[in-house]
């Protein structure tokens, strides 16, 4: 992996910081098909081995699967995260560093670097690299901010606002917006873009983004996919992976099941005009 523009020096070596945006198989070109979709700061220490650059740990602090690795250039061993466990990935990575940095190089196979670094000049640094890490967290999250609709549903917490949507080389489709208040403000809390061309729907649109994409193969019909997920009861899960587990719990199942009789009727006709 490619070193990150923001480097911080240290001694012997160096930490790279990079944002990662990895779409959810995107089948067009530059979305990294084939992908979960994740983001999140990548934390990379460098030092040099035989008169290069090389990448000798690295921390991929991500919304859904974080992990690190060991010496990635060579024997590249990927530990997973649990973040139930770890809690924040990219604090708990800035704790290993602190603590355990000198280790890690050793496992991973660069010893006599680790014996290199002053861990008085180490700690300030470090302080450097998680608060430039934290502004990154913030400032490079991508979300999306979509209409709430122009047809609206109410449906107990939470409403379905439908929208036919235009997107660029020609795609578009409807749109199903699943809303909700929060703290008093309404906000999008799933999203799904049943588009002609590349259909796809988002967990979470102005919180973790998760955006994952459709297979048309599989799913010719993507209102009809959306819909169907709806009434299997599928939607408290979905919720709940998107950041909104309250809304969850609250939910009026047997409402909407009678709303969306009229989700998927608008929808149709829509559709059709």
């Amino acid at each position: 992996m490619d070193a990150g523009k923001d480097m911080i020096p240290c001694g012997p070596i160096c930490f790279s910081l990079q944002y990662r945006d990895i779409d959810g198989g995107a089948p067009h070109g530059g979305g990294g098909g084939g992908n979960h979709a994740d983001q999140g700061v990548v934390v990379q220490v460098l030092g040099a081995v035989e008169g290069a650059e090389r990448e000798l740990l690295r921390f991929e602090c991500f919304d859904n699967h974080p992990h690190y690795h060991y010496d990635p250039a060579n024997k590249n061993v990927r530990v997973m995260l649990d973040p139930t466990v770890t809690g924040n990935p990219l604090r708990w990575a800035m704790t290993q560093l602190r603590r355990k940095l000198p280790a890690m190089l050793g496992h991973a196979g660069y010893e006599q670097i680790a014996l290199q670094i002053d861990p008085s000049q180490l700690m300030p640094v470090l302080d450097e690299v998680e608060t430039k890490a934290c502004e990154m967290a913030i400032s490079k999250r991508r979300t999306v901010r979509h209409n709430r609709g122009t047809d609206v549903i109410e449906a107990g917490n939470i409403r379905f606002g439908l929208e036919m949507r235009a997107a660029g080389g020609g795609d578009g489709g409807i749109a199903i917006h699943v809303l909700g208040d929060i703290a008093g403000q309404e906000i999008e809390l799933l999203a799904f873009d049943c588009f002609r061309v590349y259909p796809h729907y988002h967990y979470g649109p102005r919180y973790k983004n998760e955006r994952i994409y459709l297979d048309k193969t599989l799913v010719p019909e993507p209102f009809k996919w959306a819909i169907d997920q709806f009434k299997t009861g599928k939607l408290p899960a979905m919720l709940t992976r998107a950041g909104y587990p309250t809304v969850a719990a609250a939910l009026d199942e047997g409402l909407i099941a009678r709303k969306l009789v009229d989700v998927e009727t608008r929808g149709r006709e829509m559709q059709q005009a």
